[in-house]
């Protein structure tokens, strides 16, 4: 039995759970999952159908990954991250067959809230800024700044979303605020940045 599961974790028969995999509470793994044994992932993630996670791998709390994405090693994952079906991760930026490169491998870090668009493809060695939005089928080949709405190949920034995935009716750069209709927060352009302030509680 592997200890690292937690209890209340739920796993398809069919999925395979390398010994030594972490693997916290309330996360689901469907069909033909495989995580190996280096794997850590937080609370409350899901896991579609044919997914693979590597063994050197982070993944926070609440993370969906949808079917057929394979999360390579030297990929971290922050809270609340989403991955569309058929999205794709590299950990090799130069791959040949006949050259072995696995001390090669370049870190890729999405941080928290990002979204990563059905069969889009991030390039290794990137830092994907929180709150991100990466458009479907975008190929993503240098660093994204948080709330960027990333579009095409190779991505460009084409506006901004909203930690609430809406979008954000500012240039994109400038001066300017804009107040989210549905939950109150503050995004503010300075420059080429976007900041925001959360809506204080009623």
């Amino acid at each position: 039995m592997n200890t690292g599961i937690h209890p209340t974790a739920t796993i398809h028969s069919s999925a395979i759970i390398d010994e030594g995999a972490i693997i916290g509470p309330n996360s689901r793994v469907w069909h033909w999952v495989h995580i190996c044994s280096g794997a850590v992932i937080g609370e409350r993630c899901s896991f579609g159908q044919n997914v693979f996670v590597g063994n050197w791998v982070r993944i926070g709390n609440n993370v969906k990954i949808q079917n057929n994405v394979s999360v390579y090693d030297n990929v971290t994952l922050e809270d609340d991250v989403f991955c569309g079906p058929s999205m794709v991760f590299t950990n090799v930026y130069n791959p040949r067959s006949a050259v072995s490169r696995k001390d090669a491998y370049r870190d890729t870090l999405v941080e928290r809230g990002a979204t990563l668009g059905a069969n889009c493809t991030i390039v290794c060695g990137t830092r994907i800024g929180h709150h991100a939005f990466i458009g479907a089928g975008a190929v993503v080949n240098r660093p994204v700044k948080s709330f960027s709405l990333m579009v095409g190949v190779p991505a460009r920034q084409v506006g901004w979303m909203s930690a609430y995935g809406e979008r954000v009716e500012l240039p994109l750069q400038g001066q300017g605020e804009w107040i989210c209709p549905h939950t109150g927060d503050r995004y503010t352009l300075r420059g080429d940045q976007m900041l925001r302030t959360p809506a204080e509680p009623t």
